[in-house]
């Protein structure tokens, strides 16, 4: 059995983010990735057996470095819980994506490639469903206004903003972004009670 060494694995697949980002899904080949890389031509071959294993893990690579580190799942059960603590943390949801803007954009190639890939599209399914009923479950538990439905349309809204923020970035001006987020979560609070300060033993958010 070949031995494979995880921490090359890792830089592989960031150098697929790199490659979908900036190349698209028919630009993502063993080649360009080796190249990316800086790593001997035949290597990516070696770790992954085909290029649809490469395009789902490249998938759940950028998920993996979107996750928040556990510093910031302390400060999000900090302070009080009411819109103005939901409209803070929305704000720091957008830079932190935005902040990794190729493992955005290289999601959205993945998202396109799936349309025509059905066992990638199960994998982005799957994955997804996870990572949007963790944050649902996080909110609950974390007696943030709002209920599991506001959570969903937070998680539609916001991901058409960085959208818009990362491939048309003079459409909206940063300081028309942010008011667009602060409105987006005050009209969707609207008449939602405040719940005061956090309780201990909280869940943690999903990113």
């Amino acid at each position: 059995m070949v031995r494979r060494n995880p921490e090359r694995r890792a830089a592989l697949l960031d150098a697929a983010i790199e490659v979908l980002a900036r190349e698209g899904a028919r630009g993502l080949t063993f080649r360009a990735v080796d190249q990316q890389a800086g790593v001997p031509v035949g290597t990516a071959s070696n770790y992954f057996a085909n290029r649809d294993e490469m395009l789902t893990q490249a998938g759940d690579r950028v998920y993996e470095r979107l996750e928040p580190d556990e510093a910031l799942i302390a400060s999000g059960q900090e302070g009080p819980r009411d819109r103005a603590r939901v409209t803070e943390l929305m704000h720091d949801l957008v830079e932190r994506v935005a902040a990794f803007p190729t493992g955005f954009l290289a999601l959205l190639e993945l998202r396109l490639e799936a349309a025509r890939r059905p066992q990638l599209r199960e994998v982005l399914t799957r994955r997804i469903r996870t990572d949007v009923d963790l944050n649902v479950n996080y909110h609950l538990a974390s007696g943030l206004p709002g209920d599991a439905t506001t959570v969903v349309l937070l998680y539609l809204a916001l991901n058409w903003l960085i959208v818009e923020r990362l491939t048309l970035p003079e459409l909206f001006s940063e300081e028309q972004r942010r008011d667009l987020v602060t409105a987006l979560v005050e009209r969707l609070l609207a008449g939602q009670p405040d719940a005061g300060q956090p309780d201990s033993g909280e869940a943690s958010p999903a990113g």
